[in-house]
């Protein structure tokens, strides 16, 4: 599962991981655990992913916090969509592990995190 790659990724490169199983629990998480970065699918059980950002931004808690959308969602549409609502990385799948883990760092410096 691509989830688990993620998070295996991610914890390797000495970050602490939290994983939702769907949208509205990746709501939920964001809200109440206040990570330094969200990483979303377009298409989640429950809530998508960008109904997730669209929630995210208009919660002035969560307004600023920095997204990462890894989808196989690649559409001109879909992309421009992602951006539009205020995703900082729009990364097609499938993906290189590395090549995220570099976005990631990237993502989160601009954050200043």
């Amino acid at each position: 599962m691509v989830r688990r790659l993620v998070a295996a990724r991610l914890a390797a490169d000495g970050y602490e991981v939290l994983e939702a199983a769907d949208g509205e629990q990746a709501l939920m998480l964001a809200r109440t655990e206040h990570p330094d970065l969200l990483i979303l699918d377009k298409v989640m059980p429950k809530f998508d992913g960008f109904e997730v950002v669209r929630a995210l931004r208009e919660d002035p808690r969560t307004a600023g916090l920095p997204i990462v959308m890894l989808t196989e969602r690649t559409s001109e549409e879909d992309v421009l969509g992602g951006l539009n609502l205020g995703v900082e990385e729009y990364m097609p799948k499938p993906f290189s592990p590395r090549e995220l883990s570099v976005r990631v760092r990237r993502v989160l410096a601009r954050a200043g995190t």
